[in-house]
């Protein structure tokens, strides 16, 4: 039938728009606000722990990053920010032992350890830089959740670039690209229609 197909030829066109528009509004977020390469601190944003006190693979992969960059020199400190979110292990606390397991010295780890959620990591985050004296940090995450973060951090009086950390080997490309699809839905849905209000998030 003639119809049938006009329409299916329409839920095409249409899914298709969509899903350009998306890609179009995420992918033209920002990658910070500063193109400097040395800062004065690294920030790994969390991820939920493993029930054995262990990171996830994302918050493995997010550590060595992190741990990496601060051996190439990008900054003299590394701040680990997010709570017990997800279960009762505190993000920072197992994400900063992974990376002194790596060798980075107690003396360059910073723990954040009271944040809920990326608002409130970069919240949490701002008030240790600015009660150091830093005014620029590097943020360290996973691929598809650097564009979120920077919608956040710019909302704050800080420098920042964010870099993005390998995905997991063990996980498959269908993952990847589920986990990139929900994040590019919702972060573009921010990018249009705004954070809800927040007492972490400062208005702009």
């Amino acid at each position: 039938m003639l119809w049938i197909k006009r329409a299916l030829s329409l839920i095409v066109l249409v899914t298709v728009a969509t899903c350009a528009a998306v890609v179009l509004v995420y992918f033209t977020i920002p990658a910070g606000n500063t193109t400097q390469t040395h800062f004065d601190t690294i920030i790994v944003l969390g991820c939920p722990a493993r029930l054995n006190g262990t990171p996830s693979p994302e918050g493995r992969e997010r550590t060595l990053e992190g741990v990496r960059e601060y051996r190439a020199g990008v900054a003299p400190h590394i701040l680990f920010t997010g709570g017990a979110a997800h279960n009762h292990l505190v993000e920072a606390r197992v994400l900063a032992q992974f990376a002194e397991s790596h060798g980075v010295p107690a003396s360059a780890i910073v723990e954040e350890g009271q944040a809920q959620d990326t608002i409130q990591n970069a919240y949490y985050s701002v008030q240790i830089m600015q009660q150091n004296g830093w005014n620029s940090a590097e943020v360290v995450s996973s691929p598809s959740h650097l564009r979120r973060a920077s919608l956040i951090f710019r909302h704050f009086p800080v420098l920042y670039h964010t870099h993005a950390a390998h995905w997991p080997p063990e996980y498959s490309l269908a993952r990847i690209l589920t986990i990139w699809y929900g994040e590019a839905t919702y972060t573009a849905h921010l990018r249009v229609f705004g954070f809800r209000h927040s007492r972490f998030l400062p208005a702009q």
